[in-house]
């Protein structure tokens, strides 16, 4: 899904893939000139071996200046990993397609939107920021919809990779822990025109910028 949709904005983007949940993490902080790491349906406070070794490898890629954008769970494994809190959303699941309030632009947001649509598939959320880090946008079932640290770490809570229709499976197959109208009033926005290509934008720019500095 990170392939579909990052290569139009980038066409000689390579990937390389690590099943870090199964204990393969890079083999060194610079094996790959960025990193994006992805959701899950671990939780980030869950104590397990591998969330731990992640949050050690995110920690080491940011006293490296190494360019890392986190989505959902990578958001929060980002917060968290840096002296931030996760905890279970007070507001239920953010699911389906909400809109997040840009706070602060930056130059690599381009091109510029004040409220961005994208799709959202959350139980948790970043209910802390790390010391240093700098909300970018936020949304009403979401206080941070996104932020960074320094200039090389991003994270989003929501999911400009989901289409439509993945988006729509994942709700009807979780539903039942969901919720039936939760699940009912996400549905009836994941067709919903989304801001999917711009967040694309934005994660090229913002990882390319990075890496360029460096």
């Amino acid at each position: 899904m990170f392939e579909a949709l990052l290569r139009p904005h980038l066409p000689d983007l390579q990937f390389s893939y690590f099943d870090v949940c199964h204990g393969e993490l890079p083999p060194a902080i610079d094996a790959c000139d960025a990193y994006i790491c992805t959701g899950s349906r671990a939780s980030v406070y869950d104590q397990l071996e591998w969330i731990e070794q992640l949050k050690t490898f995110v920690r080491r890629l940011g006293e490296a200046r190494q360019p890392y954008v986190g989505i959902c769970f990578g958001h929060q494994v980002l917060a968290e990993a840096l002296g931030g809190k996760v905890a279970r959303s007070g507001k239920g699941w953010g699911i389906g397609v909400h809109d997040m309030t840009v706070v602060k632009r930056e130059a690599w947001m381009a091109p510029p939107l004040e409220l961005c649509r994208i799709q959202y598939m959350h139980a948790d959320q970043v209910v802390e920021l790390p010391p240093q880090a700098v909300l970018l946008g936020n949304g009403e079932h979401c206080e941070v919809a996104m932020f960074r640290v320094g200039e090389t770490l991003l994270g989003i809570e929501g999911h400009p990779e989901f289409p439509a229709a993945y988006s729509e499976a994942l709700i009807r197959d979780r539903s039942e822990r969901i919720g039936a109208e939760p699940s009912r009033v996400a549905l009836a926005s994941v067709h919903r025109p989304t801001d999917q290509a711009v967040l694309a934008q934005w994660m090229v720019a913002f990882l390319e910028q990075r890496a360029d500095s460096l």
